[in-house]
């Protein structure tokens, strides 16, 4: 009698089972908070402040290579060939009234809000520190004022009026008399106009890499509020929790007026620059003007170049304060690309390899082009017996 065959796999087999194909998903939890949104007013005041960098941050050893270049060969072609009367050779234009005679004043009057908000923020708020970089100002200041006194003395003292005979002994009795005084008349504009222009240049580089202390004070604070010890080598991990709130609020109230001031002090730097260019076609004559422009030059390199540059002297260049931020880097993971090319094989009949697995199709080729060069070979030998 037949019996029923037991099935291979009963119901309460272990082998009969479905397997779960539905992976479990893993929420991704980030280490660090995410930047905020960026709006679109934030994203045009940042490509007017690149244009700006573009502009200012001009390699500073090519600008003083073309000003004192412009300062001599312009300036004796000036002498040589007097250029045509413009505007701008008037002496009582609008920009040379309001601006350049009293250019001194506009360049600190643009420079000092901007230098106290940014080392309030990178001092973090510590006076003696924000005083420490406006005696930068102090003594920029008092340079302007000893050399644009002396260069009025050389003047007086080395000149003498026009009229004969000689009546009038001092330059004021000379001009008040409807005369002119002849002197050696060394530019004050020329040399407050290049010097200006290099001031605004230096003080404008606390400006560099300002946007990356956002970025250092979220994730400071994520480690702080976390317990983070992982990262070790953030700037901001050796300031009190006093400091750290105030450049934390000092960031955000400030850095849109920072921005604004950066534009302002571009502007001016260029308007020195449109005035330097109607000095040297029209004011002065070549030597007057190459010496006022060689103090400059010489007066900002001491101090930005040397002076302020030495270890423990005071003071210090402009975004040296309580923490760096200047050339700093986020480390970045970089994943370890494989290699997709083709190795060639510098052996002859080895079959090539792609991530190691045989090309026969590149091997049938190759005894393809093999079998062509002795298919040739073998027409040749022949054509040489023949010829013989």
């Amino acid at each position: 009698m037949a019996t029923r065959r037991r099935p291979l796999h009963s119901a309460n087999s272990s082998f009969n089972f479905r397997p779960n194909t539905e992976t479990r998903k893993w929420e991704t939890k980030g280490k660090k908070p995410l930047p905020e949104p960026t709006t679109v007013k934030q994203v045009l005041l940042m490509m007017i402040v690149h244009v700006c960098r573009k502009t200012l941050f001009v390699d500073t050893s090519v600008k003083v290579g073309i000003y004192g270049a412009s300062l001599f060969v312009v300036s004796l072609l000036a002498d040589a060939l007097p250029f045509p009367r413009t505007y701008m050779s008037r002496s009582n234009n609008i920009f040379n009234i309001y601006f350049v005679k009293l250019g001194w004043a506009w360049t600190l009057f643009v420079i000092s809000p901007f230098l106290l908000m940014t080392s309030y923020i990178y001092c973090c708020g510590r006076r003696d520190k924000i005083l420490q970089h406006f005696a930068r100002l102090g003594i920029a200041t008092f340079a302007w004022y000893v050399w644009t006194k002396l260069f009025w003395y050389i003047e007086k003292m080395y000149g003498h009026c026009n009229v004969i005979p000689k009546k009038y002994q001092t330059k004021e009795a000379c001009i008040a008399g409807g005369y002119f005084w002849n002197g050696f008349d060394i530019s004050g504009h020329a040399f407050i106009l290049i010097y200006s222009s290099l001031i605004l240049i230096e003080e404008a580089r606390a400006i560099v890499g300002w946007e990356g202390i956002r970025d250092l004070i979220r994730d400071e604070e994520h480690a702080r509020t976390t317990g983070d010890v992982s990262v070790t080598n953030s700037p901001l991990r050796g300031l009190s929790y006093e400091d750290f709130s105030i450049l934390k609020k000092s960031y955000d109230k400030f850095t849109p007026y920072i921005r604004l001031c950066f534009i302002a002090m571009t502007l001016l730097c260029v308007l020195w620059d449109v005035m330097l260019v109607s000095t040297i076609l029209y004011y002065h004559i070549m030597i007057e003007k190459f010496i006022s422009g060689a103090i400059a030059i010489l007066t900002w390199f001491f101090t930005y170049r040397y002076w302020y540059t030495i270890p423990w002297t005071l003071p210090n260049l402009p975004g040296d304060g309580l923490f760096k931020y200047k050339d700093v880097r986020q480390p970045k993971e970089q994943a370890k690309r494989r290699s997709t090319t083709i190795p060639q094989s510098s052996v002859r009949g080895q079959i090539p390899t792609f991530m190691g697995m045989p090309l026969y199709g590149l091997r049938n080729q190759e005894n393809k082009e093999q079998k062509d060069e002795d298919t040739d070979v073998e027409a040749d030998v022949p054509t040489a017996f023949l010829s013989k």
